[in-house]
């Protein structure tokens, strides 16, 4: 390994444990123990997170929804995202985190690395294991049971592989020495840089774990990857990663892209390919708690020429279908006669998380409730002239006599609201007009105080 190598094992990554469904589960007392899906509820969706009981029937982050759908069983609940309550929940477990070190380098709304050398810790395995294990349970204390998984190593890497070796709710400390007697088992898809095309390519050679890639002479690495990406590929399978804590960081932009083994000039085989490039955007976007103002095309032709078109929303955004709305009307004025090599989507003029076009139109097909049992309807008319709001699954709201709750479903004009909270036992399930004048959007509910 690199002589810049920690020889104590002082880095942890903590990574939230299936953050958004956990947080569902967390506020919505009915749900938890249940298959719990959180991602665009449109024909188009992506899955953004899977509880773990919906990851028992094949769902996944990134998925299309319609395919969840197909693979959860009825009574999966199907919910828009949260961006308060889960920045709410992010900014307690970052604040805990700042309390243990003063060097912590947050990655994104729901993961983050700690210099434990940076506070003084006792960097024995012993004491590091303790230490974590007390952090792994004070997260879950201080969010109301949303848990996190840690790993703990000499480099980012090792601690990084470490947090998802036992998820969830688990914790890997990886001693000195013992890096690659602990990643050399494992999938060469664990190591970062490695996606699917690397890993095509590298299964063609035989190389199928991290182990058989430290076997792999540089030279070959380079003929088959490039300078950078073989150098690269070559120190990670040795664990040698000598990469520092970054504790300020701001995203520039979010992006995805893909080169084609054959050059393509089919139309609609690249519009395909932008849905697709579109949708782990959004899921990265949604995973930072993130959105952009603009969207941008990046085409490489044949001969290695490169352009790139770019279009500026007036709101920003994290919907995959808007994107790659946008970018296919990009691409429409690009001449893709001799063919495309590489195509990029990206978001740039980032903002915080924010709810957009996905969920703001009123849902008027039943398959969005999550089939609830039948409910007494209680219904009450707003005053003449007043619009009606419009109402996601899972959203918070409050009602002036029933007190707080959130939408089960939406449809004819009709909403349905499960009323109860963090706190209180499952609720019972009430149906109004859509535009009834006591019904609210409200606020994420507090996790710590009892329902009021």
């Amino acid at each position: 390994m690199g002589e810049s190598v920690r020889r104590e094992a002082s880095i942890a990554h903590v990574d939230l444990d299936a953050m958004f469904a956990a947080v569902e589960q967390r506020d919505k007392v009915s749900l938890r123990g249940k298959p719990v899906i959180v991602g665009g509820v449109g024909g188009r969706g992506v899955v953004a997170t899977a509880s773990y009981e919906a990851r028992v029937f094949g769902a996944r982050s990134a998925m299309p929804v319609a395919q969840a759908r197909r693979c959860c069983p009825p009574g999966t609940a199907f919910l828009s995202p949260r961006g308060a309550a889960y920045r709410k929940t992010s900014q307690v477990v970052m604040a805990l985190l700042g309390e243990v070190s003063p060097l912590v380098e947050q990655v994104s709304i729901d993961e983050a690395y700690i210099d434990l050398a940076a506070a003084g810790h006792d960097l024995s395995v012993a004491a590091v294991t303790m230490l974590m294990g007390q952090v792994k349970d004070a997260i879950a204390a201080a969010t109301g049971g949303v848990t996190g998984s840690i790993g703990v190593g000499t480099s980012k890497l090792v601690a990084k592989i470490g947090s998802d070796l036992n998820k969830p709710h688990g914790l890997t400390v990886v001693a000195p020495g013992d890096e690659q007697t602990v990643l050399h088992p494992l999938s060469v898809g664990r190591l970062p840089g490695v996606g699917p095309a690397t890993q095509d390519r590298l299964r063609r050679a035989n190389v199928h774990t991290i182990g058989d890639l430290a076997q792999v002479a540089l030279a070959d690495l380079v003929d088959w990857f490039g300078q950078a990406h073989g150098n690269g590929l070559f120190r990670l399978a040795r664990a040698d990663d000598n990469r520092i804590l970054v504790v300020e960081r701001e995203a520039k932009s979010v992006s995805a892209e893909d080169t084609f083994d054959v050059d393509v000039t089919d139309r609609a085989r690249l519009g395909t390919e932008i849905d697709l490039l579109a949708a782990r955007v959004g899921g990265r976007l949604r995973t930072a708690g993130l959105s952009g103002r603009t969207v941008t095309l990046k085409v490489r032709h044949y001969d290695f020429t490169t352009i790139t078109r770019s279009s500026t929303r007036f709101q920003p955004t994290d919907d995959p279908r808007l994107i790659a709305q946008l970018a296919r009307k990009l691409l429409a004025d690009v001449d893709t006669a001799t063919g495309i090599r590489l195509l990029g989507v990206g978001v740039t003029t980032l903002a915080d998380f924010v709810q957009d076009d996905l969920f703001t139109n009123t849902t008027t097909n039943a398959e969005t409730e999550i089939r609830p049992s039948p409910a007494p309807s209680n219904t009450a008319s707003r005053p003449s002239g007043t619009t009606a709001l419009s109402w996601r699954p899972g959203q918070d709201v409050h009602h002036e006599q029933y007190g707080p709750g959130w939408v089960w479903g939406s449809g004819m004009g009709r909403v349905s609201v499960r009323f109860e909270g963090p706190t209180s036992p499952p609720g019972p399930v009430r149906t109004f007009a859509i535009d009834d004048a006591h019904l609210r959007p409200a606020d994420p509910p507090d996790w710590t105080a009892p329902l009021s």
